[in-house]
């Protein structure tokens, strides 16, 4: 059943796309029609009713019908952003501090992430610069203020600035994503360090993790289809279809490199770490890719991802049963590609300046922000808003093309939830070959688990832990 709602919520938004995309292209036709034959007041009625921007001045009397569902659905994700990072790391330290038992398995499963993700995260900087720099992401031409980026600021403020001075300060600052990295950290190691002395706080975090999950869940399965044709026709109406072009290019770039890592990248990881047949890995896990596909959810995903690794790629259970639910919430190498290109995406629409050492910072800070995303439908774009305030792209055309990304991201966010889920898995098989905890009979048997169960219940992200 849970299968069957995410392909009815999978073809609503892909339906709501086109359907906003033929709107907007409709109401460009009748906006140039209606100013050509001398009826601009005509069409002013209309923009002012459906379309104006009632935020800026001289705009008082404007309704703005669509800018309003549009700016709702972006503040409501942006209003999970701060209590979104801070609970799931704390929750990922506390899951670490259970797993010390397994010592070197702890180091290991680190170690592995952190490398997959920093290679991911390379390669979509070279690659996006590449794309930046031979004009596809083109300006958007909207008339609004253009960007400056923080070329004239010293990056180790970075290091400053991640420490805050003000609790109060620190939480009520989308932008201040590193010093709530840094809480969360904190708070996270004095948990483990007190242990048992610690519950209410921790189950507090666990509560506010699910009421994180699912007030996402209905923005984004409820409200999102509506928005996406808010948004989508508001674009192509307000500033015509010239300013959607730009998105080919981030979609099939963005597309593109996904497919690489995960149909090339991957399975050579496996060849590499374990010696492996990487074409085994590739045939048993790709039930799971197409399932967390479906369900933009790795969380939703970990039942069937923990089976696989378990009964078709021989993992030990031990070994599964860690690094799995650890990498849901910490390992999310598709996220932080997406992140980096979106970025670049937006810096290049927007006509910010991306200079050697802002890259560098929207590596760490995409590193950092893919750590605190949780495995919830749709976090990933939202998280993306603290990178765009971490380098300083917040000007008024990159918030349009920020927008933009929201609408359109849902197929890169299926692909995305693939490329996470594949990485923990793959992360899972080089973690038990260094400790003699794979099984080779079971990994190149030609037993399957057969078809993709449905009805699945999908596990909250900060609480979720297997049981077999």
């Amino acid at each position: 059943m849970k299968q069957k709602v995410s392909r009815n919520l999978t073809t609503r938004i892909m339906f709501a796309m086109v359907l906003g995309i033929i709107s907007g292209i409709l109401f460009i036709v009748l906006r140039e029609n209606l100013i050509a034959n001398g009826n601009g007041g005509v069409w002013n009625t209309i923009n002012n009713l459906l379309f104006a921007d009632i935020s800026v001045e001289g705009n008082e009397k404007a309704v703005g019908l669509f800018y309003i569902v549009g700016q709702i659905f972006v503040r409501a994700l942006q209003l999970v952003i701060i209590p979104m990072v801070f609970t799931s790391i704390v929750l990922a330290m506390v899951r670490i501090s259970d797993s010390k038992k397994l010592g070197r398995i702890s180091t290991k499963t680190l170690g592995f992430f952190l490398f997959t993700t920093v290679f991911a995260i390379l390669l979509a900087s070279i690659v996006g610069m590449l794309a930046l720099n031979n004009g596809m992401f083109k300006n958007i031409e909207t008339g609004l203020e253009k960007g400056s980026g923080q070329t004239g600021a010293n990056p180790l403020m970075l290091l400053v600035n991640a420490m805050p001075n003000n609790a109060a300060t620190a939480f009520s600052n989308n932008g201040g994503v590193l010093a709530i990295v840094v809480t969360a950290v904190a708070v996270g190691l004095c948990i483990n360090k007190l242990g048992d002395k610690v519950t209410v706080f921790k189950k507090l975090c666990e509560e506010i993790s699910d009421i994180i999950t699912v007030f996402l869940s209905f923005i984004v399965n409820t409200f999102g289809p509506i928005a996406i044709f808010c948004l989508l026709t508001r674009a192509c109406a307000a500033y015509g279809i010239s300013y959607l072009k730009p998105a080919i290019s981030y979609i099939g770039l963005t597309t593109l490199l996904l497919l690489t890592i995960l149909l090339i990248g991957y399975p050579l990881f496996v060849k590499v770490t374990t010696g492996e047949n990487p074409l085994v890995f590739f045939k048993k896990i790709s039930k799971v890719a197409l399932f967390g596909f479906s369900t933009s959810s790795s969380a939703a995903t970990l039942p069937l991802n923990m089976e696989t690794t378990t009964k078709d790629l021989g993992v030990k259970e031990e070994i599964a049963s860690f690094v799995l639910p650890l990498g849901m919430t910490v390992n999310m190498d598709g996220t932080a590609v997406m992140q980096v290109i979106a970025t670049i995406f937006i810096a290049g629409c927007s006509g910010t300046p991306i200079t050697p050492s802002t890259l560098i910072l929207i590596g760490v800070l995409a590193i950092i922000a893919s750590v605190g995303t949780p495995a919830a439908p749709g976090a990933g774009a939202v998280i993306l808003f603290t990178i765009l305030s971490g380098v300083g792209i917040t000007n008024e055309t990159a918030l349009v093309a920020y927008s933009l990304i929201l609408a359109i991201n849902r197929p890169i966010e299926m692909l995305v939830t693939s490329l996470n889920i594949v990485g923990d898995a793959a992360c899972a098989m080089a973690v038990a070959k260094s400790e003699d905890a794979l099984d080779k009979e079971v990994y190149n048997s030609t037993d399957t688990l057969g078809e993709i169960p449905v009805g699945n219940k999908a596990p909250i992200y900060g609480t979720a832990k297997y049981k077999k």
